[in-house]
């Protein structure tokens, strides 16, 4: 396969198995990221990631140009050699936690403006300098800067957002220049399904002019703007047409979104790729995720529990440690506690997301979709 090449392996209804060449490695869809905000998986080594079976690992473009900045990076070698990972990477456009200021934030035609959270220094960011950060930090998979409408919100602040965000898609194709890394579009307009087929309109005629000037084409396709704040019932009323509405030779890749069930139900609507902070987050509460549904380790009933964390699970935290453990660990605010439930928690997420790929392989998807609907976890989630 060359560079960025995608091929699609099996169908199973809607729901995809793809592989997906980068220049660390190959990876392989439906799949989990885990989401290394500030060059680190929280509580979880490289070396423990490997071992878990993680493929793309995310970092955040506005933490890391804040602290401890693009050029230190750089001068690392990249961001595989300053974290130490050698697999594929993906780097966020800080678009979200940006706008997430949304007191602090001004919007232009020409990019944003914003105060930075370490220093209260004021950040202009254009969608080209947003491009020479992300290509200095040297990810396998960069996002375009867009602006992330909230939920709820007018829909005329949507249809600006999927403005901007258009307007800044062919200003970052045009800027990036990097060869080993690829660029992916993100899709936006809320949850109004005409606005989310016209921001993915805009994106492909975008890539059909850069094309026709001899120039690249999107890596694949960012959907944006959900699980901001709305039910997930809302996000499925127009989630599987804008999916399928995005070109099928590359990856889609719904944004922010952990929650188990959602994630099942997502890739049997044809998404491919998910990141978010709630497996490690949830963790460091004290919370797991398990087969029979969410677990606090707080409760007093796991105080005399020598039982494994889920029996169900093959992780290290579940192989060698017990619950009474685990909750004693939680109880004490010891950083091991965090650091173990982290480790099963992405496991728990990574492992659903290989059983998933493997229902695809085997075109059972819709059987696996039901066992996990009916199972006491889905209800839980």
């Amino acid at each position: 396969m060359a560079l960025f090449d995608c091929t699609c392996e099996a169908t199973s209804g809607h729901a995809r198995a793809l592989s997906y060449e980068t220049a660390h490695g190959t990876f392989r869809t439906p799949m989990f990221m885990p989401v290394g905000t500030s060059a680190t998986v929280k509580g979880v080594t490289t070396d423990q990631l490997r071992e878990l079976g993680a493929q793309v690992v995310l970092a955040n473009t506005y933490h890391l140009a804040m602290r401890p900045g693009a050029d230190l990076v750089e001068e690392a070698g990249g961001i595989h050699r300053f974290m130490n990972y050698d697999g594929p990477m993906l780097t966020d456009s800080g678009g979200f936690q940006v706008f997430s200021l949304a007191d602090t934030v001004k919007l232009s035609d020409d990019g944003v403006t914003f105060k930075s959270i370490y220093d209260g220094s004021n950040i202009h960011w254009t969608p080209e300098e947003n491009m020479v950060i992300q290509q200095k930090i040297g990810a396998d998979i960069a996002m375009q800067l867009d602006q992330c409408a909230p939920y709820p919100a007018e829909r005329a602040f949507v249809a600006k957002a999927v403005d901007y965000s258009s307007a800044w898609a062919r200003r970052c194709l045009a800027a990036h220049t990097r060869p080993d890394q690829t660029l992916f579009g993100i899709v936006q307009g809320g949850m109004h399904l005409d606005l989310r087929l016209e921001s993915i309109r805009r994106l492909r005629e975008i890539e059909d002019e850069s094309l026709a000037a001899g120039h690249q084409r999107f890596g694949g396709f960012g959907i944006g703007g959900y699980s901001v704040g709305e039910d997930h019932e809302v996000m499925f009323e127009t989630l599987g047409a804008v999916a399928r509405a995005c070109p099928e030779d590359r990856p889609r890749y719904l944004m922010g979104v952990g929650n188990p069930t959602t994630l099942v139900r997502a890739v049997r609507e044809g998404v491919d790729m998910f990141d978010c902070v709630l497996p490690t987050r949830t963790a460091r509460m004290g919370t797991a995720f398990s087969s029979t549904g969410r677990m606090n380790m707080r409760n007093a009933k796991f105080a005399r529990d020598f039982t494994p964390l889920d029996p169900a699970c093959t992780c290290p935290t579940c192989q060698n440690y017990t619950r009474a453990y685990l909750r004693h660990l939680v109880k004490q605010n010891e950083m091991l506690g965090a650091m173990l439930l982290s480790v099963h928690n992405l496991h728990f997420l990574l492992d659903l997301m290989r059983r998933a790929r493997e229902a695809v392989l085997a075109d059972a998807y819709e059987d696996f979709y039901r066992a996990w609907m009916a199972s006491p976890a889905a209800a839980d989630y």
